[in-house]
Order: structure tokens, then sequence, then C-alpha cells
């Protein structure tokens, strides 16, 4: 099977998750590429798009939640989205590659190259099979104007909002977020800390605002600093993503009991040895905690999608959410020493994520083509 992959930096979950189905499709021994389509048309195009993406939601999270909340309004307009229209451009970049690159199936864990793949199919173009990957527990904004093959949402209990909208229920396959196979590695807390060379006898909290550090995490972080990092039994680790600002600002207070990393690729092993995870509610970094089976306080929501993946986690018994004016500290130090409350999550994660979503959309992909 040739499969390509079609995904874009806005927000590190969609480049993740399609990275995940990349690795489990060439361990199977297919060929699979990866790109962002735009980089076809130019470097520059793609790069402006995901660091626009990136810098709205480092600095100004509440634009990016106002614009989500027009696109919500937009949907119900009897005509097709910007974003569609936008997109035409790509068509004939995309058939150029097609010609030079012919594949079997296009993965898509990203709205816009499905909807560059729906302008093609809509303009007659003649096209491989299509599968979108929905990366948050919420059917977004103009999914339901694409028109692809299949449509992989992260749980059953997601159908009605994604028919509610238009799509098929033929069409939906119930498979999860895929993940990075180091996520469903048996490793223990343990061998987790010795691995990372951590203290066996603290209580770890690894606080992270996804790939960016965006939202109001450094406000979370600040609380977190200023109460917890005097004590002995607490140990902060702190992940500022492509966060450079935050990044350097952190490093220069060099606090005993507080580790700083900027990104790091063992991200499965900190999951792990941690006690807590404090997190905005991404869709791809909730999925991957909970695939480590690692409690979770969300916390510095980015206003749309963010919420209800919130919503969805809370409502299962994945995490419990604060608010910055709530009593953020209080809570942290009840989910580190309530050891009930922290396996009723746990056990409620194991119900109710797909850690193997990987290897079932891979399977859906085989089944497509034949």
């Amino acid at each position: 099977m040739d499969a390509l992959i079609l995904s874009c930096g806005t927000g590190g979950g969609h480049n993740s998750a399609g990275k995940a189905i990349l690795q489990e499709l060439e361990r199977r021994g297919h060929h699979a590429e990866m790109l962002n389509p735009y980089s076809l048309r130019s470097e520059r195009l793609s790069e402006k798009i995901d660091s626009t993406y990136i810098s709205t939601v480092q600095h100004v999270p509440d634009v990016f939640g106002a614009a989500y909340k027009l696109g919500d309004l937009y949907r119900h307009l009897p005509f097709r989205s910007p974003v569609y229209s936008i997109n035409r451009g790509m068509h004939h970049v995309m058939e150029e590659y097609f010609r030079e690159h012919p594949v079997d199936i296009v993965i898509m864990p990203h709205l816009f190259p499905a909807e560059i793949m729906t302008n093609m199919k809509l303009h007659g173009s003649r096209i491989p099979k299509t599968m979108f990957i929905a990366t948050d527990y919420v059917c977004i904004p103009f999914t339901e104007e694409t028109i692809c093959d299949a449509y992989v949402i992260p749980a059953e209990d997601l159908s009605r909002d994604f028919t509610g909208r238009g799509i098929p229920k033929g069409k939906l396959y119930p498979l999860g977020i895929p993940v990075n196979s180091s996520f469903t590695r048996g490793e223990t807390r343990g061998q987790a800390r010795t691995a990372l060379g951590l203290d066996q006898s603290k209580k770890y909290v690894l606080v992270a605002g996804g790939s960016m550090g965006g939202g109001g995490i450094e406000k979370v972080i600040d609380r977190l600093i200023a109460d917890l990092s005097r004590r002995e039994d607490i140990g902060l680790i702190l992940l500022c993503g492509s966060n450079e600002k935050l990044f350097e600002k952190l490093s220069r207070q060099a606090l005993p009991g507080v580790t700083v990393l900027s990104s790091t690729d063992r991200m499965a092993t900190y999951l792990r040895a941690s006690d807590l995870f404090v997190t905005k509610p991404g869709g791809l970094s909730s999925t991957e905690a909970a695939v480590c089976n690692t409690p979770i306080l969300h916390i510095a929501a980015i206003p749309g999608c963010e919420s209800f993946n919130a919503d969805y986690f809370s409502d299962h018994g994945m995490s419990v959410s604060c608010d910055l004016k709530d009593n953020l500290t209080g809570r942290v130090l009840e989910l580190l020493e309530n050891a009930k409350l922290a396996e009723e999550m746990i056990d409620c994660q194991k119900k109710t994520i797909h850690p193997n979503a990987a290897a079932d959309i891979c399977d859906l992909a085989e089944a497509m083509i034949g």
C-alpha cells in the first residue's frame, strides 16, 4: 500500500497523530510519506500558516476563541466556508503531485487537507481513497462540508455530534485518536523515574501548555512555582514547547526542585514518571496522558475545541478541570494526596480511551484499498 499523510503544524497534535500512523504503516511494511500540502506550493506559505496560528495561541488565545465561535456560527449558513474557498488554489498543486506520486490512500489528521481533497473531488479530479482523522473530542467547524470516504472519530458516543452535522453514520469509525507506540509501552512509574534520573520518593507534577506553550499556561506555572517550588516532597517538571520566551524566563530562575524543558522526545516517559499532568486540554496531549494512565488536571483551555475536550474528559471521569480563579494549588494537592480519586480517574481512562488507535486506523486503511 502507498499512503500519503497530509497534515499541518497548526498545533502539534495534528502532526503527532500523523506521525503515529506513519510509524505503524512503516512497521507493517507499507510505503508512506507525510507532508504539509502547502509546502508543495511554497515552504514560506506553509511556515506562515503554522507560525500565525502558533503566535495567536501563545499571545492572544481569546482571538482564536472568537474565530472558532465565528466558525461555529458560519457553519449554519447555506454555503461553503472561507476555509473551503481559500483551499481552491491547492487543487492543481495536488493534481500535479498525484501525477508524479500516485498513492492508494490519503490520510488527513487536519481539516485543511480534507478541504483540499474535497475541492478536487467536486471539480472532477480523480483522487485516492480519503480518510479524515478527528483529533479533538468534538466535530469542529466545517468538518461537515468535507467529502471523505471515512471519518475516524475519538469515540462511539461522539457519533451523534458528527451525524448531527450531516456526516453519514456509515462513514464514521470510532477508533480513537492515534498516539505514538512509545505511549503504549508497559513501563512502570518507578522504571520511568529511573530512566529520567528522578527521585523515587517525591510526587511529581508535569505541567505543559501543549507543543506551543500556549493558552494561559504561563500564569499556571507562575502560580505553582510560587506555591510548591519550596516543598521538598514535590517536584515540578515544566514543559514549555516552542514558547522560547517562557523557557528562557523559567531557566533564569534556576529554582531547586523545578525541572525546565523546552521540548522533549521522551514525553511518554515523563508522563509515566509523573503523579499528575497539569495541561491545557489539547485532544492529542490529553489522549497521550490517558493512554499512559496519568491523572489529569485540565486548565487554561484555549477557547473552542479545547473547551469541548475538557468537558468530554471530565464528563467521563478521566480528568478534573480547574479555572485560574479557583484554588489551583489546592486542586493539585488534592489530586496528589487522594489516591482513591487518582485510581478512579485512571480506571475511567482505561474504559474510555483506545490505546491502539493507530493500529486500528491502519487496519481500516488496508481494508479500504482491499
